[in-house]
This record gives C-alpha cells, structure tokens and sequence, in this order.
C-alpha cells in the first residue's frame, strides 16, 4: 500500500500529503523546476528540451552537454526527464561514468538534429563576430604527430581566423575526451571502436631501424634472420617495456625482444635527438625521422620488405553539430594526409 493509501480518510476522501501542503517557495528547487519545464502531456515538444536531449545525446553526458549549453547540470537533468515524462518512454540508462542513450533516444536524435543544427545556423546568423569564431577547435593528438605533421599543416588556418588549442596526449585519454565531448576532432594511432566515433583512416607510418653513423659502423650488416649484431648496444625507448621495439623486432626479426634500454624519453623527438647524437638505436617513424634521415645523421640498420606499419586516423564524433571551424581544420588534415 502506498504511504497516500495509508492516509485514506474514513469517508473515503484521500487526505492531502504533507508535500501538498506546502507552499511553492518551500519545495525543492529542482522539483519546482521540473514541474515547470514539464509540458503537457498531449501539447507539442518543447524546442529547448529537444535542444537538452540532443546535447546530451551527442555528448553521452549530462554534465558536458550542461557546460556546452550554459546551464546546470541538475537543469539538463530536470529536463530530460519532462522529456522522458512528456514522451512516456526512457531516452538514457545513467552509468557510472555518463549516460547510455536508448534506442529511442538514437531514433529521436536522427529525426531532429538536422533540423535544430540548421535552426541554429540561422539563429546564429544576427550575431556579429562570427567571421571569427569565437569557440575554438580543440584538437588531440600524439605530440610527435601533431608537432611534425598536424600543425604545420593547420598553420595557414590562422590567417583565416580559426582558433585552435591541442591538446597532447595517448590515444585511449584523447578519445575518452573525444567521446565526451571534450575534443572536437582527434588523431589517434588506435582505431575506435563502437558506433559513438567516427573515424577515418589518415595515413600509415612506416617504421625504421636507425642509429647514427658511428654506431652503424660498429654494428655492420645487420640481415632480418639475424639481429645478433644487435645485441648490446644500447636501446633508446619511448616506454620501459619498450612497445615499439618490441613490435619491430617480432615483425622483422621474428623474435622477442628481452633487453633493457639505456635511454627511456615518453617523447619520440626526444629519442630522435638522443639517437642522432649517439646515444643508440632505435625505431621511429619515419616521417619524424626524413630529414636525418637524408642528411646522414641518422643511418637505418635494415631496409626490410615488408616494415612494421601503422595506421593513423582522424577521428570525430558521430552526429556532432557541424561547425565551420571544425570542417576547415578536418579538411585541412584530410588534404594535407596526402602527401604524408
């Protein structure tokens, strides 16, 4: 039995509860609240709710899409939940870490995010300063990438009046930001999985063997059956457990890698500088390696015919609202790809 049961009076009218009681100015705010945004149950849907929703649709959060509309985060709660009361059927599953939107949630969002993107373009139209937008592109991406490749590509976007702040990092943090809207655009060495992110594939690096010219004199031939001219020299590493190495030497020399490196740099310009100086050998991409490369600063130990490769993506996040900002950036990526 209910507690309003339970005060059932012996005439047979329904006692009023205490909650009814009491004055509007001494309920809970976010009650009041919903109660308020909550439209009718047979009226219209309201825009702003729909606005909500798709917010937190795109973001999986209801405290990103709160900070990207401007409003609290009880507020975008309140009013998914007049949504979900007006519509009668559940839009999220709330999870420790955001929100999983129903099936109904990704139907709803397919039929209204054209239309409130291109309501909001043309609302936006009357604003002054938008021929220099005043929200950035936040992009993320590994810091030998985007140092070498990304950003002197994007470079003439500045006279254009993009605004654009990087954010450098490994490839699960970036997309983890990326999923919950903290980055508009990613370039990831990891393929995403799911259908939350989109990702198109950039371009492939191809890993070298390299040490400077000192040492390849010491080393002599190295073949891809035999790396024991190899042993005990020193290792320069991204990482202790030596990730890339180890891939290179189970790719090419079909044998695990067990040494201990000398050096260890989380920074791969670092152990390019290293290496160039004499410190080792290595493996790198080559793209951040070209220019030693052709010098002769650095020497590759073995041209294999089939090196270790790696794929690169540009990844964004499904269904995010367009922004012309964001297509310059990902087209400028995409044609400078390329030639990469």
């Amino acid at each position: 039995m209910s507690h309003q049961e339970s005060d059932e009076k012996p005439d047979g009218r329904a006692a009023r509860s205490r909650t009814a009681r009491r004055p509007a100015e001494a309920r809970p705010k976010e009650a009041r609240k919903a109660r308020s945004i909550a439209p009718a149950a047979d009226g219209p849907l309201d825009i702003g709710l729909l606005r909500t929703f798709l917010a937190v649709h795109r973001a999986r959060s209801l405290t990103t899409a709160a900070r990207i509309l401007g409003i609290s985060q009880p507020t975008a709660t309140a009013q998914v939940r007049a949504l979900e009361q007006q519509l009668g059927r559940q839009l999220f599953e709330r999870l420790p870490r955001g929100v999983a939107p129903t099936t109904v949630a990704d139907e709803l969002a397919g039929q209204i995010a054209g239309p409130l993107d291109a309501l909001a373009e043309v609302a936006d139209r009357g604003r002054t300063g938008l021929e220099a937008p005043s929200e950035p592109v936040h992009l993320g991406g590994p810091a030998e990438m985007v140092s070498a490749l990304a950003l002197p590509a994007l470079a003439p976007l500045a006279d254009r009046g993009v605004l654009l702040r990087v954010t450098l990092g490994l490839a699960e943090d970036l997309l983890d930001g990326l999923h919950t809207g903290r980055f508009d655009l990613v370039l990831s060495a990891v393929r995403p999985r799911g259908r939350s992110l989109a990702s198109v594939p950039l371009m492939d690096e191809e890993f070298v063997l390299v040490t400077s010219a000192v040492w390849a004199r010491r080393i002599g031939p190295v073949a891809c059956d035999d790396p024991g001219p190899l042993h005990n020299v020193p290792l320069v590493a991204y990482a202790e457990d030596l990730p890339i190495l180890r891939r290179y030497w189970r790719h090419v020399f079909r044998t695990r890698l067990t040494a201990r490196p000398a050096f260890v740099v989380p920074d791969l310009r670092g152990v390019l500088a290293a290496v160039t100086a004499g410190a080792g050998i290595t493996v790198l991409p080559r793209y951040l390696c070209e220019t030693e490369l052709a010098s002769g600063a650095l020497v590759p130990l073995l041209t294999p015919d089939d090196p270790p490769i790696n794929t690169g993506f540009l990844v964004e996040r499904t269904g995010a609202p367009s922004r012309a900002p964001v297509t310059a950036v990902r087209e400028q990526l995409l044609t400078a790809a390329r030639s990469w």
